[in-house]
């Protein structure tokens, strides 16, 4: 179901029996991981914005500068595996255009 029709139902109904039967029927959750459920998928967004948060904090406490196009792709990202490890890889990239690659670098070898 369309979140925003979900909000705009409840809102629309109110405080009214019928708006008390609707959050009855939203509230049950038939959660099944790895689904995609709804619920599911707006829950590992909002994980993915968090960590995504971490990863510009990081980068920032660090002093290593992130492009505007750097910090979009990172804040836009909702691949929470991904952000996940970008936060993993935050702590010693040399740039941040580093965790954007498919691979970290190796260091060389001295």
């Amino acid at each position: 179901m369309n979140a925003n029709f979900s909000q705009f139902l409840d809102t629309a109904l109110g405080t009214t029996p019928a708006g008390d039967k609707w959050r009855n029927i939203v509230s049950f959750v038939n959660y099944f991981p790895g689904r995609g459920t709804l619920l599911e998928r707006t829950f590992n967004e909002g994980e993915a914005m968090g960590e995504a948060k971490g990863v510009l904090r990081v980068l920032e406490v660090r002093g290593v500068p992130v492009p505007d196009d750097v910090r979009e792709q990172i804040i836009a990202c909702t691949d929470l595996a991904r952000v996940s490890e970008w936060l993993d890889r935050a702590g010693t990239v040399e740039r941040a255009e580093d965790l954007l690659t498919d691979t970290p670098e190796a260091p060389e070898s001295l």
